[in-house]
């Protein structure tokens, strides 16, 4: 997380509540997405090594997210949110309650009542989190048994994958010149289907070749990388057939990622304009589903991200750098 962001944790005891904010390197509409689209929260809402998996969401007033989260030896524990308000990219409110995987409410944990409000600044876009225990008692047991560091944990997660993914490829390419690309994801075999692909076309790595997650330089902007993911692919450029390039990382699980055939895949255009940028994205995306808005990312590139009318994966990369 880049320590120059705000981060408030406050627990008030005198009216059972935890309040939260939290600043972000990224427009509004991109942050209500990843706070609200089922595909993106699997991402990142479960601290490693847990994982998301949403089984329904209707975000809607009455809605529900029913969801769990998955623990490495197998373990699991079902979620759900009723939502009471929404207030497109303003605010919204839901009451959070351990479950079954029916949704039928468990009385072992208590439950809490969530308030977002979100804030787009100049720079930046903020969530206020007020979030309401029943008693004193309650309030205790979740700050007891690590609220504060696993939901900490979880956001830095996302932050640092990002951050320094899109990093490396914007140093990637330093040419004007548009290009298309796949994108594809591994769950831990990156470099095992690269090697594969480097010796079937006879090409060899591009930019700074293979990066590793152990290659992100240790400092204050960043938590360190755990142990077991430092071999494992960050980025990768390789060109194939016809200079046509194939772009890999790994999603490891102990960032919440889960990989699956259907999202393991995309096709990347790098156009050479803004304007281009948003024509392929608006007509490309005609009644498909967004997953990403284009926005001005923290990370240097204006990006969006949306599976077509027929179900093909999309991402839309300006890189800032270029113009």
């Amino acid at each position: 997380m880049n320590s120059n962001l705000r981060f408030d944790f406050i627990v008030n005891k005198e009216n059972n509540t935890v309040q939260v904010k939290r600043e972000f390197n990224a427009n509004l509409e991109l942050v209500w997405e990843a706070w609200t689209n089922p595909e993106i929260l699997d991402q990142w809402w479960a601290p490693k090594p847990y994982q998301t998996k949403t089984k329904f969401m209707d975000f809607r007033v009455n809605g529900m997210w029913l969801y769990s989260m998955r623990g490495p030896q197998g373990d699991t524990h079902w979620c759900k949110a009723d939502y009471t308000s929404i207030e497109h990219q303003k605010h919204y409110s839901y009451l959070d309650n351990f479950c079954d995987e029916d949704g039928k409410v468990s009385a072992k944990f208590p439950n809490s009542h969530w308030t977002n409000v979100f804030s787009e600044n100049a720079t930046t876009t903020s969530i206020d989190i007020t979030i309401q225990y029943e008693s004193l008692k309650d309030l205790e047991k979740v700050i007891e048994v690590g609220f504060k560091e696993g939901f900490s944990m979880a956001i830095d997660n996302l932050d640092q994958y990002l951050e320094a993914q899109f990093m490396l490829r914007q140093q990637n390419k330093s040419s004007r010149k548009a290009r298309v690309c796949t994108y594809l994801n591994f769950d831990g075999k990156t470099e095992e289907a690269f090697l594969f692909y480097k010796r079937v076309f006879q090409s060899e790595f591009i930019g700074k070749g293979i990066q590793r997650f152990g290659d992100i330089p240790a400092s204050s902007e960043h938590p360190p990388v755990a142990e077991e993911i430092k071999k494992m692919i960050l980025h990768v450029e390789l060109p194939i057939t016809g200079n046509h390039i194939l772009m890999g990382t790994d999603a490891p699980k102990e960032m919440g990622f889960s990989m699956n055939q259907g999202n393991n895949m995309h096709i990347c255009l790098e156009p050479e304009s803004r304007e281009e940028a948003d024509r392929l994205f608006n007509e490309l995306s005609v009644n498909g589903h967004i997953t990403m808005p284009m926005a001005d990312m923290f990370f240097g590139a204006y990006f969006g991200e949306f599976s077509d009318q027929y179900g093909i994966n999309w991402m839309i990369n300006f890189q800032h750098s270029n113009e």
